[in-house]
């Protein structure tokens, strides 16, 4: 048996036990008390509530699997509402008349017109308020999965905008080294083998260890170190406590990628990059902090990168996460992301 028909099962087996046992209660006190009855009548009036406790949990087990079968609560509730509310008003009479037959035989009792009514009503109320119970139970869940479902389709889209753009850069650096020294396009080859490998075997869980993303960055920037010759200066500030944080993968790849780009890549004497993570507050702290200055972006420019990381963090996290850029001085521009630990 599964979670979900657990709790199901559990939640039928308290909530028509709840409803017994009230039942058993209001039986004494209407009639003054257990006292002023023989144990042979007590007795009967518990074994039929016990009676009416397996046949109540089996009704409404037969209204849901009906329910279910005819898929009403794929319709819309105009048209599933009247649906349900016949069904559960079928079910409350047939538990009335159950009850009745069972007093009938054990009890030999016959009930007038007024209590019948109003045990009746009281058992079509007790359906609908399952019903309900059910329907909004229900359709929370599928809810619910329907936004996980979508979380991950836009999740799994997002890490498609990435990879294509990574690559699309790294092989233009690649192409230009071909030419000019074969064995640095060699080893510039086998440092993208690495990244690549890392993107299409990392688990499904769309975080990684820092320290692995770190490695996989390590490779981008040697990467570029070969395109830039020693206009990339590289430093890097990894707390050993924050190396073992999960953050979203290719997400500093993301971040530094925009440094070499928008930062590096404009300034005629290059600079530095420079990437520090430190558990603060109970969160991860990060920083990629590089040589250059803020600018409007420039027409037709997507930033998609930057798009992608707030986006994949407002999926993953919603508001717990922050990823911010500013301009740290007159020199050097950080991007700054917090992420819980």
């Amino acid at each position: 048996m599964n979670n979900r028909n657990l709790s199901y099962w559990l939640c039928q087996i308290f909530g028509w036990g709840t409803w017994t046992v009230i039942g058993i209660m209001a039986t004494f006190l209407s009639q003054g008390g257990v006292q002023f009855f023989p144990a042979g009548w007590i007795f009967r009036v518990i074994v039929n509530y016990v009676i009416f406790f397996v046949a109540i949990i089996l009704l409404t087990h037969l209204l849901r699997a009906f329910i279910r079968k005819r898929g009403w609560l794929n319709l819309p509730m105009r048209k599933a509402a009247p649906r349900l509310l016949a069904a559960s008003v079928l079910v409350g009479v047939c538990s009335s008349a159950q009850v009745l037959a069972v007093d009938a035989v054990t009890l030999r009792s016959m009930t007038n017109l007024a209590a019948t009514l109003y045990l009746t009503i009281n058992m079509i109320f007790a359906c609908i308020l399952w019903t309900v119970f059910y329907t909004v139970n229900i359709r929370a869940r599928r809810t619910r999965e329907m936004e996980a479902t979508l979380r991950e389709a836009q999740l799994r889209a997002l890490e498609g905008q990435v990879n294509p753009h990574f690559l699309f850069n790294s092989l233009n650096t690649i192409r230009g080294m071909i030419v000019e020294d074969p064995r640095i396009a060699q080893d510039m080859v086998t440092r993208l083998a690495n990244i690549l490998r890392y993107s299409l075997q990392r688990d499904r869980t769309y975080t990684v260890p820092l320290e692995r993303e770190i490695e996989v960055v390590a490779d981008y920037l040697a990467i570029e170190s070969i395109r830039f010759d020693d206009r990339l200066k590289v430093r890097m500030e990894i707390d050993p406590a924050a190396a073992g944080a999960e953050v979203p993968s290719m997400l500093v790849q993301t971040l530094v990628e925009n440094a070499v780009k928008h930062g590096i890549g404009t300034r005629t004497g290059g600079g530095e990059i420079v990437i520090r993570a430190v558990i603060r507050n109970g969160a991860l702290a990060m920083e990629i902090v590089n040589s250059g200055q803020l600018s409007a972006p420039a027409e037709g420019a997507t930033q998609i990168g930057l798009a992608n990381a707030r986006e994949r963090l407002r999926l993953l996290y919603g508001e717990r996460a922050t990823l911010r850029l500013e301009n740290r001085d007159t020199s050097t521009v950080a991007a700054m992301v917090s992420i819980p630990a």
